[in-house]
């Protein structure tokens, strides 16, 4: 299996920078302009395949220049995958088109994540696969089923779905480090480490790093990307919104507050807070708390009030040092020289 290196995406530059594969809003253009400024780009999960054969095809035309001078043979892009629910085989044909640079897998079973690597290790051998967990244990059972190329350490701070029980990266990352060198994976057969949940900025990238992660993946700070499809309210509530640890939280309602959730119960996922969480915690039935979003939802359409309390905002807790909006590229860049100057300041003191 391959290794941390630069070598398997030559067009990065360290440390390496991810955009988190948003649903519905890290499309080509995202991914496409994170990938141009030496960071790894990511496409969101869709599960209609014409959808993503559209985005690929369009990600392929905006990095023309990058295959053409010969830095990949591969898209220089990712794709995310939601396991559940999803076959292989109907990705499978994607893969073999486009022959995406990384597969990011998330939310399944080890046993899941073992027939999707298999069945695209087989289809597109130079295809990096990472798969995404929450916990010791499942980082554990991953690594056994599969050896994946990545492991995608996601905190608690994260926004959007993850692992209800988890801890931040703080303690993951060190904890699931030691625990796959207690079972074997280290020297060749180690897998690099890459932190999500709570970075925003140089700061967390050089925390992370410093936590032994090989790279970082950063969703909520790219919500105030040009180049992310995001309605505008939705960005203006990222934009006031400050001291997450109050304003976001991690709840099921988020997905309950207008029809049965199709999550597995060992998922929620952290939004911005808003009534629907409110009367949640106060007892309030989600039959009277979807009876309610189905009004407020009606009037925001229509008389164009504020979608908060309608809407999941999915952000995570570093949400309140998201404060204007940049071009994907430019994020990047910042923050990869933050973080290498205070790497370097920290190596210096030392």
């Amino acid at each position: 299996m391959s290794t941390p290196t630069l070598k398997d995406y030559p067009w990065a530059q360290a440390p390496i920078i991810v955009n988190a594969p948003m649903s519905g809003f890290a499309t080509s253009a995202l991914a496409a302009a994170v990938t141009r400024a030496g960071g790894l780009g990511l496409i969101g999960f869709l599960d209609k395949p014409h959808m993503l054969d559209i985005q690929l095809q369009q990600a392929s035309l905006l990095l023309r220049d990058n295959t053409q001078k010969g830095e990949t043979d591969s898209l220089p892009i990712g794709v995310g995958v939601i396991v559940f629910g999803m076959s292989v085989s109907s990705f499978l044909p994607l893969v073999a088109k486009h022959r995406p640079a990384i597969v990011w897998l998330s939310f399944g079973e080890a046993a899941h994540f073992k027939s999707w690597t298999e069945g695209i290790r087989a289809t597109s051998p130079r295809t990096k696969i990472w798969v995404q967990v929450g916990t010791v244990s499942a980082a554990l059972e991953t690594a056994r089923a599969c050896h994946p190329d990545v492991l995608v350490l996601q905190g608690s701070d994260a926004g959007g779905h993850g692992h209800a029980h988890s801890s931040s990266i703080i303690t993951l990352i060190p904890e699931v480090a030691d625990a796959l060198i207690g079972d074997g994976f280290e020297g060749d057969g180690r897998i690099p480490l890459v932190a999500a949940g709570g970075i925003t900025d140089g700061r967390g990238v050089a925390a992370a790093m410093a936590l032994g992660a090989s790279g970082v993946v950063m969703g909520t700070r790219f919500l105030a990307a040009h180049e992310t499809d995001i309605p505008g309210g939705y960005r203006r509530e990222i934009l006031s919104a400050s001291d997450g640890g109050q304003s976001t939280v991690r709840s099921r309602v988020f997905d309950e507050m207008r029809s049965p959730s199709v999550w597995p119960g060992m998922y929620d996922g952290r939004c911005l807070r808003n009534k629907c969480y409110d009367e949640w915690e106060k007892g309030v039935s989600i039959e009277e708390i979807r009876a309610r979003v189905s009004v407020t939802a009606s009037r925001a359409q229509s008389e164009g009030e504020d979608f908060r309390d309608a809407s999941s905002l999915w952000a995570g807790a570093g949400v309140g040092l998201v404060r204007r909006v940049e071009k994907a590229g430019d994020i990047v860049e910042t923050v990869r020289e933050d973080a290498r100057r205070r790497l370097l300041d920290t190596h210096l003191a030392l």
